[in-house]
């Protein structure tokens, strides 16, 4: 929720600033009309940054102190195949097909510093990718590799990647990679997926995944 109204803030404010803009580039007299026309493009590309980055802020979920972020369950189809249930948390699957021994859900996580911080902005998340992985380092060379990309922004900017290519010149907030550690997969098996400040931790919830589990272990 506190994304939904941080990117609905960042669209005013950008609308703010076209009609700023507009204003600068169409009212009054030719007087000093480079200069107008300078700052009203100006203020225009700002706005349309703006608008972007909204877009893409909307994508991600506040984080409040741990919480579980998806459940994933899985039925076998054939040997080292498997048909994986990603459940999110607002209640929304996907049905994904891995191969292999073991999956990895892996999230896109942004901290916030200095003034959001204080203000109570907790940090984010965006789920980004499921895996599947082999447990023979000869299949894992040469077996078929499934990896599957959860959610995309439709911004053309991408802030997280801003931040972690510009990380000394962006100060606003922090951009890093959760991922939960190699399990099995396993016929009927369910896990769920906690993230906290630390990163991913990835749980059994039935029997058949603790057995799995342990016998990984």
């Amino acid at each position: 929720m506190a994304y939904t109204i941080l990117a609905g803030l960042i669209i005013a404010v950008a609308l703010l600033t076209v009609l700023f803009a507009s204003r600068l580039l169409f009212k009054g007299r030719w007087v000093m009309g480079w200069l107008r026309g300078m700052a009203g493009m100006s203020l225009l590309l700002g706005s349309v940054v703006l608008a972007f980055g909204a877009i893409d802020f909307y994508t991600y979920k506040q984080l409040s102190k741990e919480q579980a972020i998806a459940t994933i369950s899985f039925t076998k189809v054939e040997s080292q195949t498997y048909r994986a249930s990603l459940v999110n948390s607002e209640g929304a699957e996907q049905i994904f097909e891995l191969r292999g021994d073991l999956w990895q859900l892996d999230a896109r996580i942004i901290k916030w510093n200095n003034f959001f911080a204080g203000a109570g902005l907790g940090p984010g998340y965006r789920l980004d990718r499921l895996s599947g992985r082999y447990y023979a380092l000869e299949e894992e060379k040469s077996g078929e590799r499934t990896v599957y990309q959860l959610a995309n922004s439709k911004s053309v900017i991408d802030l997280w990647i801003w931040a972690r290519q510009f990380g000394k010149t962006i100060t606003v907030f922090d951009a890093s990679y959760g991922s939960a550690t190699y399990l099995p997969m396993e016929d009927g098996a369910l896990f769920s997926v906690v993230l906290s400040n630390s990163g991913l931790l990835a749980r059994p919830l039935n029997e058949r995944a603790r057995v799995a589990v342990n016998r990984w272990d």
